[in-house]
């Protein structure tokens, strides 16, 4: 990884660490990334998935984990570095989804949105800073929700750990500024995966159309080589985003009239 003349990142030849890469963002992820040189480290629960992502890729490293599972996080950080030689990039992009009445959910339920959301990721973060801050380089990308910022009536549990992962980016911005690593938090909107399939409500709304997981993969890489701390996407996103942040009462009762 080094600067270009017009003042981007390239990437080619870092090391990668890339989560829920067995289907979705993740694997689209890992596979721009190996199109700009990068080495790609693909961490998922599903090793058959895994497999057939990988055999797309030039010299992947497959690590099956369980990251919502007390010291995986840690542990595949430990594996990535042993098998890629160094870490350059973090992408924290393993989550999960729940709709419904907040308070239909199990204690289990609720468990697992946080865990998996929220402290897998947070705990990925915290395990690879180590490796990031001695060679004074880096970056990480954590992969939101624009749930995240503007929470969503019957996801709850889900837009307040989307939110979690905002805030922790935020602050983590603060807190490494002048160490050579980065944070940047990429927030998708609706997504055409099999994440509302594996959820226990489909996608049923009209609005917003669900964009291709590849364009999210896009702004992922755009982030890492243009270092931009936080993104929303598809672009048009940010508009109630702003609106939300500036007159917060305007939002609400337009929210309440089109929800």
């Amino acid at each position: 990884m080094s600067g270009s003349a017009g003042g981007a990142v390239a990437l080619a030849g870092g090391n990668a660490l890339v989560t829920g890469a067995s289907s979705g963002i993740g694997a689209a992820a890992a596979r721009a990334l190996d199109g700009r040189g990068v080495r790609v480290a693909l961490v998922g629960r599903d090793t058959a998935a895994l497999a057939a992502i990988a055999a797309d890729l030039s010299e992947p490293v497959v690590i099956e984990a369980d990251l919502a599972a007390p010291g995986e996080a840690a542990d595949t950080v430990v594996q990535a570095v042993a098998a890629l030689g160094r870490l350059d990039i973090v992408v924290s992009n393993a989550g999960a989804g729940w709709a419904g009445p907040y308070q239909a959910m199990s204690p289990a339920e609720l468990d697992g949105i946080i865990d998996i959301n929220l402290r897998a990721g947070a705990h990925l973060v915290h395990a690879a800073l180590p490796h990031l801050l001695a060679k004074g380089r880096g970056h990480i990308v954590m992969v939101g929700s624009i749930a995240g910022l503007l929470p969503v009536a019957g996801e709850a549990a889900y837009s307040a750990s989307k939110a979690g992962l905002a805030a922790l980016g935020e602050a983590l911005r603060g807190e490494l500024r002048g160490s050579g690593v980065k944070v940047s938090v990429v927030n998708p909107g609706v997504v055409d995966t099999n994440f509302f399939q594996r959820r226990n409500r489909p996608y049923d709304r009209d609005r917003p159309r669900p964009i291709p997981a590849s364009q999210v993969a896009d702004a992922i890489v755009d982030c890492l080589e243009r270092g931009r701390p936080e993104t929303v996407v598809p672009a048009w996103l940010a508009l109630p985003v702003r609106l939300r942040g500036a007159v917060p009462n305007l939002y609400r009762l337009l929210s309440d009239r089109f929800a």
